[in-house]
C-alpha cells in the first residue's frame, strides 16, 4: 500500500527520497527549486488509537458484563460502542502482551510463559524476533506519535538491570516514543517500581499524602496527550494504558473498597449465580448458556470455616474497590479525550483483562501473595489473616484474594487465568468504541476473536500495510485476522475459525465452533507439584455452537471429531513454536536449568555507592546457601545511622543498616517474620569495613541459618534466622545501596521514603560473597529433588 505520493510503506524506516534535479550554484538563481520537506504522516483519515488493557479481571467481575464490580465509565464507552462477547488472550500477561503488540500467537515471539522463566526454546526464550516487530514500531515508523503507560512485562530478565541491554524495552525496542511505568509481572501500587523511559524515578509523594501509582499514570497519560495535541495537532497518536490493576497486590484506599462491605457474605458460589442472572439480562452470553460446574478441586463457601468468612469477603471487597477505583481513572483519561475533542476520533480498545481472574492466591487467600507462590501457602492461617484484616489494601499489605473468588467472577466459564484450555482462562469482556468508525450504539458482538486479532485491525483502519521489512529485517507474516469488518455488520461471519491455545500443559484448539480442550496443572498449586505425562492428560470436547459456555463434554460420543481436533493441535502447535510442551515452574525459575542467560555469575560481586534500584536478575543470589555481605563506609562525626544496604521490600527481603551507631541485620520472611539481629559494638566516626556472615543450615531449601556480624573484623553479634524465602524476595522490588527505596524491608523506621532511612554517612562499596564450600551453593538442583523437598516439608 502506498501514499498518494506513491511513498511505499512496506519498508521501514521509510526509505529517503533524494532530489534529483537542476543544482544550481547560486541559491538565489530563480531556477533554484527543492521540495518542501514533508513531515511524515499516515495515510489522511487514520484515527488515534487508545489500548487499554487492565490485568486479571474476569470475564464475570465488571459490571459493564454483569459484575458485582461497578466500571461505569467503560460502561459508558459500551453504551456508545461494541462489546465484544467472544474475544480471548493467552490466558497469561506477557503471552498476551506480546502477543497483541506484534499480531502474532505469543509462543511465535518466544512468550511462551511469563519472562521470569524463560528457556532457550524459541517459543520461550522471552525474546522477540526482529522479524516481528511491534504495531507500536509500524505506527511510530508510519507517522504516529506512540507512548505507553503503566505495566510493561515483555522485557527479558537478563535484560532489566540499570545497563540494559533496552532492546526489549518499550522506549528501547519496542517503539514507544515515551514510557512511564513498570517493567515486570507486578508493582506495589503505593511504592512502584517507575521508569520514565529507561531512567528509575521515584513517587513524588507518600502514601501518607494519597500517591497510588494507578493515579500517578493517568496523570501522566493525560499530561502526555494534552502536549501531543497541543504541539502536533495532526499527528493521530497511538497510546497504550496498562494499570497495575486488578493484578495481586490488590491495594485501594478504603473509600473504595468500603463501598462493598457485606456485598459478598453471601459468598462465590450465590455470587456466581448472580452474575449468571445478570449476564443473561444483559445479553453477554445467550439465553440458553449454562452455569459450568465449580470444580471438585474448589471447595464451596458453605465448606469453608465459618471464622474465614470475613476475611475471604474483606478480600472480595478490596478486590472490587480496586477495579471501581481504575474505572475511575480510566473515565478520567476518557473525559480528558472528549474535553480536547478527540474522542471521537480515537479508537479505544478496552481490554478489561489479559487473561482470566487470578487464582494464584490460594484457597485462603493471601496477605503476602509472594508466600503462595513460592510454595509457603499454609503460612496463610485463618490466626495470621485475622491478625492483619485491618492491613488489608493498605500499604503494609500485599494481598490476594481467594481462589474462589476468581472462578467467581469468571462466571459463566471454567477454569480461570493460566488455564489456556477453557474460557475461564483466556475469554475476556472487551469493548470497542469509535464514533467516527462504528455507527451502532450499544450493540453486542459475537464473533470468534483473538488479542493478536488487534495489530491487523489497527492497521486497516489506519489505511496502512503489513510492513516487509522493518530496520532491514523481512517480517513474518501478521498472524491475527482484522476485526474492523465486524464492527459496523454485527452478523457477519467470523473471519477467525481456527485458534490454538497453551500455557504451562493447559493446552486447546477452536476450530469453526469446536473446541478440543484438556487441562494439565492447576495454578493454585504452587508448590512442586507431580503432574501426569502429556499423553495421560484427559481431554474434553465441547461443541461451543451450541454449548457457549463449554458445559457439555462430548469427548465419549464424537471420539473422531476429538482426534481431529488432537491432531489439528499438533498441527498448529508445530507451526506455531508450541514443541516442545513445557511444564515445569519451579525448574525454570533456575537460569542454569532453563538455558537463560544469567546476568550475574560466579561467587562474588561488587556494587559501588550510589548504585540504586538492582532487581533481583540483576545481584548474585544469596538464598538457599552461606553468605557474607561486607561494606565499606564513611561514618560521621554525627554517628552511624541508616540503611548501608538493603534488598527486597514489605513482601520480603533484608537488611543491613545503622541504628544508634550499632550494626543492625534485619531478615524479613514474607513478612511474618522478622528476625533482627543487633551488634553491641558502636561504629565510631571515620572509615570502617561492617559485615554479615550467614551461615546457612543446609538441608535443603528455605532452612534457616545463623547471622554473625562484624565491624572491623571484630565479632559484634551473633543470632538466628529460622526460615528464609527459597526462590523470590519480592516480584518488584530492588536492592539500593545507602538507602531502601520502595517499600521497608524494615520495621525499625517509622517513614519508609524520603530520608529517614537514607545512611547518615557515605557507603563506598558493597561485596558480596557467595560460600563456594557450602552444600547448596550453586548446585543444580533436578525437579525430583525438589518434590522431594517439598514434600518432606509438606
Amino acid at each position: 500500500m502506498s501514499a498518494p505520493n506513491g511513498i511505499n510503506r512496506t519498508i521501514l524506516p521509510i526509505p529517503d527520497q533524494f532530489h534529483v534535479g537542476l543544482t544550481t550554484y547560486d541559491a538565489k538563481d530563480p531556477d533554484t527549486r527543492f521540495p518542501p520537506i514533508q513531515q511524515l504522516r499516515p495515510p489522511s483519515g487514520a484515527p488515534n488509537i487508545l489500548v487499554i488493557m487492565l490485568d486479571d479481571v474476569g470475564f464475570g467481575a465488571p459490571s459493564t458484563f454483569g459484575g458485582p464490580c461497578q466500571t461505569p465509565n467503560i460502561g459508558k464507552l459500551a453504551a456508545n460502542g461494541l462489546s465484544y462477547t467472544r474475544f480471548h488472550t493467552c490466558a497469561l500477561c506477557s503471552p498476551t502482551r506480546s502477543a497483541m503488540l506484534t499480531g502474532r500467537n505469543h509462543h511465535s515471539v518466544g512468550a511462551g510463559g511469563i519472562t521470569e522463566i524463560a528457556t532457550s526454546a524459541p517459543g520461550y526464550n522471552s525474546v522477540r524476533p526482529k522479524s516481528c516487530a511491534t504495531i507500536a514500531t509500524t505506527l511510530k515508523l508510519n507517522g504516529y506519535s506512540t507512548a505507553q503507560f503503566g505495566k510493561c512485562h515483555e522485557v527479558p530478565p537478563w535484560e532489566t538491570s540499570p545497563m540494559g541491554p533496552f532492546d526489549h524495552w518499550p522506549t528501547g525496542g519496542n517503539g514507544f516514543e515515551y514510557f512511564y511505568g513498570f517493567v515486570g509481572g507486578e508493582t506495589n501500587m503505593y511504592y512502584p517500581t517507575i521508569y520514565e523511559g529507561t531512567t528509575p524515578i521515584e513517587a513524588d509523594k507518600t502514601p501518607e499524602q494519597g500517591y497510588h501509582f494507578t493515579d500517578d499514570m493517568t496523570d501522566k497519560a493525560i499530561k502526555w496527550v494534552g502536549q501531543q495535541k497541543a504541539l502536533m495537532p495532526d499527528k493521530p497518536f497511538f497510546i497504550y494504558y496498562a494499570p497495575g490493576a486488578c493484578h495481586a497486590p490488590l491495594q485501594v484506599g478504603p473509600e473504595w473498597s468500603d463501598k462493598y462491605k457485606g456485598k459478598f457474605d453471601q459468598g462465590w458460589d450465590v455470587l456466581r449465580e448472580e452474575i449468571f442472572t445478570r449476564q443473561k439480562q444483559l445479553g453477554v452470553i445467550p439465553s440458553d448458556c449454562q452455569l459450568t460446574d465449580r470444580p471438585s478441586q474448589l471447595p464451596s463457601w458453605e465448606e469453608m470455616p465459618t471464622e474465614l468468612k470475613p476475611i475471604l469477603a474483606r478480600q472480595m471487597e478490596i478486590y472490587a474497590g480496586f477495579l471501581e477505583h481504575t474505572d475511575h481513572h480510566v473515565g478520567r483519561l476518557v473525559d480528558r479525550l472528549e474535553n480536547m475533542g478527540v474522542l471521537d476520533d480515537t479508537l479505544i480498545y478496552v481490554l478489561y483483562s489479559d487473561n482470566g481472574a487470578s487464582a494464584e492466591g490460594s484457597i485462603n487467600g493471601a496477605f503476602n501473595e509472594i508466600a503462595p507462590l513460592s510454595g509457603f501457602p499454609g503460612l496463610e492461617t485463618v490466626e495470621s489473616l485475622t491478625e492483619r484484616l485491618h492491613l488489608f489494601g493498605g500499604p503494609e499489605s500485599y494481598i490476594h484474594y481467594s481462589s474462589g473468588w476468581a472462578h467467581a467472577t469468571d462466571t459463566p466459564y471454567q477454569w480461570t487465568k493460566q488455564i489456556a484450555s477453557h474460557w475461564g482462562g483466556t475469554r475476556v469482556a472487551t469493548v470497542v468504541h469509535w464514533p467516527n468508525g462504528i455507527q451502532a450504539k450499544g450493540e453486542i458482538r459475537n464473533q470468534f476473536h483473538h488479542v493478536i486479532d488487534m495489530t491487523p485491525t489497527f492497521l486497516e483502519v489506519a489505511g496502512l500495510p503489513a510492513p516487509a521489512f522493518v530496520n532491514g529485517t523481512q517480517q513474518r507474516p501478521i498472524e491475527g485476522v482484522s476485526m474492523a469488518y465486524s464492527f459496523n455488520a454485527a452478523n457477519a461471519a467470523e473471519r477467525r475459525e481456527t485458534q490454538y491455545f497453551e500455557l504451562s500443559g493447559n493446552r486447546g484448539i477452536y476450530h469453526k465452533g469446536w473446541t478440543a480442550i484438556t487441562r494439565h496443572r492447576i495454578p493454585w498449586e504452587t508448590g512442586f507439584v507431580a503432574l501426569p505425562a502429556f499423553d495421560d492428560d484427559v481431554w474434553e470436547l465441547y461443541d461451543t455452537n451450541s454449548d457457549w459456555s463449554q458445559a457439555n463434554d462430548l469427548a465419549t460420543e464424537h471420539p473422531d471429531k476429538l482426534r481431529e481436533l488432537q491432531r489439528l493441535f499438533l498441527i498448529e502447535a508445530t507451526k506455531y513454536n508450541v514443541l516442545p510442551l513445557d511444564d515445569r515452574l519451579a525448574e525454570r525459575a533456575n537460569s542454569e536449568l532453563a538455558g537463560r542467560p544469567q546476568l550475574i555469575t560466579g561467587n562474588r560481586q561488587v556494587l559501588f555507592g550510589g548504585m540504586e534500584r538492582l532487581s533481583e536478575n540483576s545481584v548474585i543470589n544469596t538464598k538457599n546457601k552461606s553468605h557474607a555481605i561486607t561494606a565499606e563506609v564513611v561514618v560521621p562525626e554525627s554517628g552511624a545511622e541508616g540503611v548501608i544496604v538493603a534488598q527486597g521490600g514489605v513482601e520480603g527481603g533484608w537488611s543491613l543498616y545503622a541504628r544508634d551507631s550499632r550494626l543492625k541485620y534485619c531478615y524479613n520472611f514474607f513478612s511474618f517474620e522478622r528476625s533482627t539481629i543487633e551488634g553491641s559494638i558502636p561504629i565510631s566516626p571515620g572509615i570502617h569495613q561492617v559485615r554479615i556472615e550467614f551461615a546457612y543450615d543446609g538441608g535443603g531449601l528455605a532452612k534457616g541459618g545463623t547471622v554473625t556480624l562484624y565491624v572491623d573484623d571484630q565479632k559484634a553479634g551473633e543470632g538466628r534466622v529460622d526460615r528464609t524465602m527459597p526462590l523470590v524476595f519480592t516480584l518488584t522490588e530492588t536492592l539500593d545501596i545507602g538507602l531502601d527505596r520502595g517499600s521497608p524491608v524494615i520495621n525499625d523506621y517509622p517513614t519508609p521514603r524520603g530520608t529517614a532511612n537514607k545512611f547518615s554517612g557515605k557507603v563506598n562499596w558493597v561485596q558480596i560473597d557467595i560460600d563456594k564450600d557450602a552444600k547448596d551453593v550453586d548446585r543444580l538442583i533436578s525437579s525430583d529433588e525438589l518434590l522431594k523437598v517439598a514434600l518432606a516439608r509438606q
